[in-house]
């Protein structure tokens, strides 16, 4: 398997400095799950845990998976005392993971730029965790990416836009709610660049 899929490449990026990434939860997060009442969530690929520190403030009762021991330590260590107890932390290889399906109100995935013989059957066992009205929350970096000035992989695979996933729900079982690629500024070498994400939220009909 490619290293940089597996626990020890994961381990050693996240315990070779204090932190990797802002801290701040992933903004189509805000801006899709605000307005969802809290349940049971499950975050597959939770790094060091912002996004799950978010949802717990807000009421969700998270379990919280990552490949990485190293993030998931992280992400317990900064875990606020009034929600702490609203996260389970998991370390699990997503790749072999079968998770319980039918189970959770809300399932998040956020960039998890896999090939599509990875990313497809893990996207599947995602979308069978969802809970019958409940919400499937994919973003991903838009396969539009490859054309701006922002350095990326080359690998067009490791790219998706929010379409292709839709179209492997079943459409008697999903109502597609959001499938876009959604502009939004990073700055490379002090200039802002116009990126996009690719965001599918769907609910769950039965």
């Amino acid at each position: 398997m490619d290293e940089r899929f597996t626990q020890p490449f994961w381990d050693e990026r996240y315990g070779a400095t204090d932190r990797v990434w802002s801290g701040n939860p992933n903004p189509q997060l805000v801006r899709e799950v605000a307005d969802l009442s809290p349940g049971l969530a499950l975050e597959a690929g939770c790094g060091e845990g912002a996004d799950a520190h978010w949802l717990a403030r807000r009421g969700w009762q998270v379990t919280a998976l990552d490949v990485s021991a190293v993030a998931l330590a992280r992400g317990a260590e900064h875990a606020g005392p009034e929600f702490a107890d609203r996260i389970t932390w998991r370390q699990a290889d997503l790749l072999a993971w079968e998770p319980e399906p039918d189970r959770y109100d809300l399932v998040t995935a956020h960039f998890m730029q896999l090939p599509s013989a990875l990313r497809d059957p893990l996207f599947a066992a995602l979308a069978a965790s969802v809970a019958p009205g409940g919400t499937l929350l994919i973003v991903g970096h838009d396969l539009s990416d490859l054309g701006t000035a922002l350095p990326r992989h080359g690998d067009p695979d490791m790219f998706f836009t929010a379409e292709q996933v839709a179209g492997k729900l079943e459409a008697d079982r999903w109502e597609i709610v959001v499938a876009e690629a959604r502009p939004r500024t990073a700055v490379h070498e002090g200039q802002e660049i116009t990126i996009a994400d690719a965001v599918l939220r769907a609910r769950r009909r039965r």
